[in-house]
């Protein structure tokens, strides 16, 4: 496989996906989970906004100096109080990166920065031109590229690579965007700026589509996502890392990429993350979710127990998880019964195991789930009753 289907992972946890209701870090707990980010083979770790707070600050400097083989990025608006912020936070970065960004669509100018579109490419130009001057490597994000005409935004593009920047982003800030037409604009900005430049994406999921919108961003030839942990993010959140690089490992044959990622870590990058903030994954969320390996329907259980491949596209290990489960309710079948007696140590008969199915799935009616504890009472209580009844 060739180097040009390399895409890399830029993590956004710890700023992005930080600055959302409910997912606020201490200096330290940003620590913990970037040592996790480290284990899991990030390509490059934005630590914080060191303009923002002093929090933020010392969480950029605290990263760079634990982790000084690490790629770390600190944002900064298009201005120089912003930029050289950054650039003192990174200062004992031996690789950092300086993020800067300005919105470019008209509805940004117009409503929030009240400025012509010449004056925002003339600030874009300048805050890349002095962010070179303390880092090499500068990143420019055109805020809001989806909504933005694309000639404008095409002529943004040009203008911050001739000024320095190795790294174009393309956020989809709002999660406006559909698949086939961010691909249509990725193409495009990817043509423009042939190999002087780096495309990026960085794409939130208000329409539920910043996975998909990612993914055919890279198949229009970006080669750097931009992604959370669990897809945390303002809003409805962000591109899921977990999901959008297990659908490049799971789906090769459809997405011929490769990112630099360990994936035997994710789940681990997950539960640490709900550890340091006030919320988890949903349930049924993909990869990393409670029910992302179980299985409850009899007709699956079923079919999983012959064959695990039959319901299970991704073996849980490869993401970390210790093994996947049947969950005993009232859609579980006879052969998931029968192999949770077995593991509780009771070796039942086919007439015992109809007994205790039929109590069961009377249980089941009335339960969300039962417990191995209630089956092994049904056990006692009935499979007991009846032997002696037929002795």
């Amino acid at each position: 496989m060739s180097q040009t289907a390399r895409v890399y992972i830029f993590d956004t946890t710890l700023r992005d996906g930080e600055q959302s209701p409910g997912c606020s870090m201490t200096v330290g707990e940003k620590l913990r989970m970037a040592y996790k980010l480290t284990e899991l083979g990030v390509d490059l770790m934005e630590a914080g906004f060191p303009i923002a707070s002093e929090g933020d600050f010392e969480a950029v400097d605290a990263i760079s100096r634990e982790f000084p083989w690490v790629q770390v990025a600190a944002l900064a608006r298009a201005n120089t109080l912003d930029i050289e912020r950054a650039a003192k936070a990174l200062e004992p970065a031996r690789r950092p990166r300086i993020h800067t960004f300005i919105a470019t669509s008209d509805i940004h100018l117009h409503y929030k920065l009240k400025k012509s579109q010449q004056q925002v490419l003339e600030e874009a130009v300048a805050a890349v031109q002095l962010a070179r001057r303390y880092a090499d490597d500068v990143e420019f994000s055109a805020e809001d590229a989806t909504r933005t005409g694309w000639d404008y935004l095409e002529q943004i593009c040009r203008a911050v690579v001739e000024a320095g920047a190795r790294t174009v982003n393309l956020p989809d800030t709002v999660g406006y965007s559909v698949p086939s037409e961010y691909a249509d604009l990725i193409g495009r900005m990817v043509k423009a700026l042939g190999d002087k430049a780096i495309v990026s994406v960085h794409c939130h999921d208000d329409l539920g589509l910043a996975v998909a919108n990612s993914l055919a961003a890279v198949q229009a030839g970006a080669r750097q996502i931009e992604c959370t942990i669990n897809g945390i993010g303002e809003r409805a959140g962000n591109c899921s890392l977990e999901e959008v690089v297990m659908a490049i490992k799971v789906r090769n044959d459809q997405l011929p990429y490769r990112t630099g990622i360990v994936t035997e870590h994710l789940y681990e990058a997950s539960r640490l993350l709900t550890s340091l903030i006030t919320f988890g994954p949903q349930p049924n969320k993909a990869i990393v979710g409670e029910n992302a390996f179980a299985h409850e329907a009899g007709i699956h259980q079923d079919g999983y127990l012959k064959e695990r491949t039959t319901y299970e596209i991704i073996d849980p290990k490869t993401v970390g998880v210790p093994e996947s489960k049947l969950v005993l309710g009232k859609h579980s079948g006879r052969h998931a019964l029968k192999k949770r007696c077995d593991d509780l140590g009771f070796d039942l008969g086919a007439e015992e195991i109809n007994l205790v199915y039929r109590k069961f799935t009377e249980m089941a009616d009335r339960k969300k789930g039962i417990t191995n504890d209630e089956i092994s009472d049904l056990i006692r209580q009935h499979v007991v009753r009846y032997n002696h009844a037929v002795a």
